[in-house]
This record gives structure tokens, C-alpha cells and sequence, in this order.
């Protein structure tokens, strides 16, 4: 072979293996990046090609598929309900995406899991069509219903738990929205969507996990758990040492109390009537440091509390001075908390000190029903010790029976609670917030759950705004309800 030829043979095989390179490339390398990028209407396309399995409620679909006419998207989400669910499965559009569960569990609903190879395989034989599999939720539909309807038209949240468990029960986040409204592409779905988006109320975000808020008065429950924990308070009928007035740490300013008799006040008696002084006071003698250990124990700045959504961190400050962990304590300065946080500080006290990871994905079911995942509880953390959460579950009774949450008092049942009513905005000028959090279960042990409750905002005038007022109904309506359930 002469001189030329064989540098045209070297220069073919070179482009020839340069070519074997770059498919293999595309092939393994670049196959994942290339077939989720948003620019690759194939994989939108195979994605609503088929009818989406459902998410199941206590056995019934709260979703669903139709057909979509003039689109090359064959089929578009359906949602029963939408407004009241939608903080459970978030949104599945053909134009925007998913979110939440729908985005989540995504691979089982569309069936392209992987576990679900043997289906398709099976499917490909049998001339059956491909079928996505079903989520089965932890959810109890009365619940909803009572935690959304008494919510109303207010902006406010609600997360319920099942306190042995940590089965999320109910999970409300007003005001809504309905995700069938944007499902489609087109461009009644995009108007619905833009709408959405741009609303000053934030329907789309998920405020029972995705917002956090002062948790005002609510959060004494975690700082009577510290001080108990820290040996600060062995005897919950015996008087502090708190002064009236008592001064924050390094400072001049005083606590101020909206209620009487906080002077010594016993921690009992201090959490019936709520006394910014004694858990200022405890707090401060608790420590900073001690604070942050048994907040972060109920879960606390943590920010991978994943249901599976992921809900966003809820905070106690570890670098605050003195003056600022006493105001914390009280549930004010840089402390926030998510509704399903405050839900877990209740279910750990209503569970003898023992917190259960949230969730509310019980199992992932195949097309044909065969279980493919069940899920299994599992425990989070120990706050506190067993006879320290007795004695949190005797003095939240005590809120209940004799103190500021008597509107959650539900005839024939032991309920807990604790109301809030959180401050915020520049100088407090902004209308407060109002939380309630609480417990209880049947007489025979039956149904047992935890709530929190938070109102943003409401019609009633800034005086009338509390949570043992706006909030505790609303609470004694989602435990009437799972009560009734008697699971």
C-alpha cells in the first residue's frame, strides 16, 4: 500500500474510533444528563403518555388521568378535591413540572421505577398497557376536611401526627389552590398558573412544612422540657425564683407579662397562664447552649426532615447572647418553627418523651396491588426522659382544663395543649400570629394524635387575635375527628 493510502486508512480509523468513542459517550456517560434535560420534549412526552397511577386516602384515589385533546401529551393530571389535598401531592403539569409527591414518587406513578421492571417485562409478553403504581398515604380524610374547612379563608397551616407512629395524619395549608387548574399546556393552564404564582398569598407554598414562624408561647413546652431535662426544675409545683419585673440578661428592659401572678410562679401554674417571666427566667438558667441540645432534639435546625418532602429547618439560634436565648425561650428573637415542627414537640410529650420520624407515605404499591416499599416506623430522638414528659403531658392537661386553651376541651377525652400568640414585624407593629398546639386520645388508648395549629392572619381585630381563641378550635376539630376514627 502506498504512502498516501495508508495515511487515508489511519485518518478513517481515527475518525471511525473517534465515532465509537462519542456514542459510547452518549450512550453511558451523557445518557442521564441528556435525558433529563428540560429541552427534551421525549421524556415529557413518554411521561404522559400513560395514565399516572393514583394517590391513595384510606383506600380511595384522590387523583386521576384524562385524556388530552390537541396536545401531543396524551394524558393530564386529574385531582379530586384539589384545594383541599393539594399540600399533600403537590402539582403534576405537563407545562410546570411536579412537585411534592407527584414529583417525589414520580418513577412508581409513572411506572419507569426500576422496581417495576418486572411489570413492564411481564407487560411487553401479555400485550398489557404499561401502568404506573399507586401511593398509598398515611392521611385520614376526615381530618383534612376538619382542619381545612375550619380554616376557612385564613392564611394559616395545620400538620397533625399520629404520636406512636409518626404518621402524618392530616396535612392543611390555606389559602389553596387546584392543581388540575394548570395540568395541561395550554394557555387557559398557563393563565391558571401565572395567576398562581404571582399571588401575594402564596397558595403554592406548602406552609405546614415549606414556612416557618415565631412559635410565640408554644415553645414554652420545649423549655419547661429543658429545664426538667437540665435538673433546673425537679418539682413542677414548686415556686421560682422569678422576679416581678424580671429584667433580660445584660439588660434594662423588662418581660413583659399578659398575665397575672407570675411572680415565683410555679412551672405548673406558669404554663397555665403562660408567664413570659418564668420561661425567660428558665431559659437563661437553662443555658444557651442546653437549649439548643434539647431543642435540636425535638428537631430543631435540622434541615433534612425529609416525609419524604423535605420541610424546611426550623431554627434556634446557637450564637445569640444572653438577652436573646431569654427571649427565645419564650418562643420570640430568631426562634421559628414549621407547623409539622411544633406537631413533633407534641407528639414526643404525648409519646412518654420518644419522637417518631414524621411521614406520610405507608407504601408504594405496584400496578397489580403488590406491595413494592412498606414503610416502617422508626424513632428520631428521646427529648426527654419518660417521667419528664409525664409530668409536660400534667401541665399541658392543666392549659386545658384550667388555663388559656379551654376551647380545645373535648368532653370525655384528656387533651394537652398549649396556645401562642406570636409577635412579629418591625417593633411588633404586624398583627400576630396565633398557634395552638395539642394532644389527645381515646379513654381506651385508641387514636391518639398530636396537632399544631397556625393562623397568619384573620379578620378579628389585633386584640381578639390568640391562639387559645382562633386556633384551639380548629385543633379540636382535626382530634374530634381522628378520635373518631378510633385506628
Amino acid at each position: 500500500m502506498n504512502k498516501p493510502l495508508r495515511r487515508i486508512s489511519l485518518f478513517c480509523g481515527l475518525l471511525v474510533l473517534a465515532l465509537l468513542i462519542r456514542t459510547n459517550w452518549l450512550q453511558y456517560v451523557q445518557a442521564e444528563e441528556l435525558s433529563t434535560r428540560k429541552e427534551n420534549r421525549r421524556v415529557q412526552i413518554a411521561q404522559y403518555a400513560t395514565e399516572r397511577g393514583n394517590i391513595i386516602v384510606e383506600g380511595n384515589p384522590i387523583t386521576g388521568s384524562a385524556t388530552t385533546d390537541g396536545s401531543d401529551y396524551k394524558y393530564k393530571r386529574t385531582y379530586l378535591d384539589g384545594p383541599l389535598w393539594a399540600p399533600v401531592t403537590g402539582y403534576a403539569s405537563q407545562a410546570f413540572g411536579s412537585t411534592q409527591l407527584e414529583s417525589l414518587e414520580d418513577g412508581i406513578l409513572t411506572g419507569n421505577d426500576d422496581r417495576l421492571f418486572f411489570d413492564r417485562t411481564v407487560g411487553m409478553f401479555t400485550g398489557e398497557k404499561k401502568a404506573g403504581g399507586n401511593v398509598v398515604t398515611t392521611l385520614k380524610a376526615a381530618a383534612q376536611k376538619a382542619a381545612f374547612d375550619k380554616l376557612g379563608d385564613k392564611k394559616g397551616a395545620v400538620a397533625a401526627i399520629d404520636p406512636r407512629t409518626g404518621a402524618i395524619l392530616a396535612l392543611v395549608s390555606t389559602p389553596s389552590y387546584d392543581p388540575s387548574s394548570f395540568a395541561g399546556n395550554s394557555k387557559t393552564d398557563e393563565k391558571a398558573w401565572v395567576s398562581l404564582k404571582d399571588s401575594e398569598d402564596k397558595k403554592l407554598v406548602n406552609r405546614a412544612l415549606r414556612e416557618t414562624y415565631p412559635p410565640g408561647s408554644t415553645f414554652k413546652v420545649v423549655t419547661a422540657a429543658a429545664a426538667l431535662e437540665h435538673g433546673v426544675v425537679t418539682d413542677i409545683e414548686a415556686p421560682t425564683d422569678t422576679p416581678e419585673p424580671y429584667i433580660l440578661p445584660g439588660t434594662k428592659t423588662p418581660m413583659v407579662n399578659h398575665a397575672s401572678g407570675c411572680e415565683k410562679a410555679s412551672l405548673n401554674n406558669a404554663l397555665r397562664v403562660s408567664c413570659n417571666s418564668v420561661f425567660a427566667n428558665l431559659g437563661d438558667k437553662v443555658g444557651r447552649d442546653n437549649m439548643v441540645k434539647t431543642a435540636e432534639k425535638f428537631g430543631f435546625n435540622n434541615d433534612k426532615i425529609d416525609t419524604p418532602v423535605r420541610a424546611f429547618a426550623s431554627v434556634y439560634d446557637k450564637t445569640m447572647g444572653k438577652d436573646g436565648n431569654a427571649q427565645s425561650a419564650i418562643g420570640q428573637f430568631n426562634t421559628a418553627a414549621t407547623p409539622l415542627q411544633m406537631a413533633m414537640v407534641t407528639a414526643a410529650i404525648a409519646n412518654d418523651g420518644k419522637l417518631m420520624k414524621p411521614y406520610m407515605v405507608d407504601q408504594l404499591t405496584a400496578p397489580n396491588l403488590d406491595v413494592i416499599e412498606k414503610h416502617e416506623p422508626q424513632e428520631m430522638s428521646r427529648p426527654l426522659s419518660a417521667a419528664n414528659a409525664q409530668k409536660l403531658q400534667q401541665m399541658m392537661v392543666n392549659v386545658i382544663d384550667n388555663g388559656t386553651g379551654g376551647k380545645a376541651k373535648i368532653n370525655g377525652v384528656t387533651v394537652g395543649g398549649k396556645t401562642g400568640t406570636a409577635q412579629h414585624g418591625e417593633k411588633n407593629a404586624k398583627r400576630p400570629y396565633a398557634w395552638f398546639i395539642s394532644y389527645a386520645e381515646n379513654p381506651d388508648g385508641t387514636s391518639p394524635v398530636a396537632v399544631a395549629v397556625v393562623i397568619e392572619d384573620s379578620d378579628a381585630s389585633r386584640e381578639d387575635i390568640s391562639g387559645g381563641g382562633l386556633a384551639a378550635p380548629v385543633a379540636k376539630a382535626v382530634m374530634e375527628a381522628v378520635l373518631k376514627s378510633k385506628g
